[in-house]
C-alpha cells in the first residue's frame, strides 16, 4: 500500500510519497555503531608513549622507569614493561588511561598465566654473555649442555 501526499507550497505542487520517506526514516540497515564488530583496532586511534605513561606511573611509584609499551593481550589494555629499583615487572593500563592493574591476567579456558609468561620472557638472561673467565670448571669445556652455578662465597 502506497500513500500518496501532496503538499502544495507557493504555487509549486510537490509530490511526496510517504513510502520512501518512511524507508529513509526507518531503514533497518542504517545502524550506527561506536566500534566497529570485531574489526575495531583502537591501538591505531590511542597513543601511549613512555614519557605520557611515566608521567601517569609516577603517582604511584617515583622509582619506576618505563622500559617498553605494547599493545596488550587482551583488547583495550596497553602492556607496560616497567622497572623499579633493577627488577622488571609489567602493568597492564587501558585505552583510556584511567586506570591500571598490576597482577596475573589469565585466560578462562587453558588457564594460561599470560602475564607470567610475559615476565619470564623479560627476565630471560642470554648465557652466552655471562663472563666464565674466572669459572671453576668441573668437566669438559667443550662439552654440548653446559650447568652454570652461581655462588656467594661469604
Amino acid at each position: 500500500m502506497m500513500i500518496y501526499v501532496s503538499i502544495n507550497i507557493m504555487g509549486s505542487h510537490i509530490k511526496y510519497y510517504t513510502l520512501i520517506l518512511a524507508i529513509l526514516i526507518f531503514n533497518p540497515f542504517n545502524f550506527a555503531y561506536g566500534f566497529q564488530p570485531k574489526s575495531q583496532n583502537c591501538i591505531k586511534c590511542h597513543t601511549l608513549n613512555k614519557e605520557e605513561a611515566l608521567l601517569l606511573i609516577k603517582n604511584f611509584n617515583q622509582n619506576v622507569n618505563v622500559i617498553n609499551i605494547k599493545k596488550g593481550p587482551v583488547s583495550y589494555l596497553w602492556e607496560i614493561e616497567i622497572e623499579i629499583n633493577g627488577k622488571k615487572g609489567i602493568i597492564y593500563m587501558d585505552l583510556s588511561k584511567k586506570h591500571i592493574f598490576e597482577g596475573s591476567l589469565m585466560t578462562i579456558q587453558d588457564k594460561k598465566n599470560i602475564t607470567q609468561d610475559r615476565l619470564t620472557d623479560i627476565n630471560r638472561i642470554d648465557v652466552s654473555k655471562i663472563p666464565l673467565n674466572d669459572a671453576l670448571v668441573l668437566g669438559s669445556k667443550n662439552a654440548k649442555k653446559k650447568i652454570i652455578v652461581f655462588d656467594d662465597p661469604d
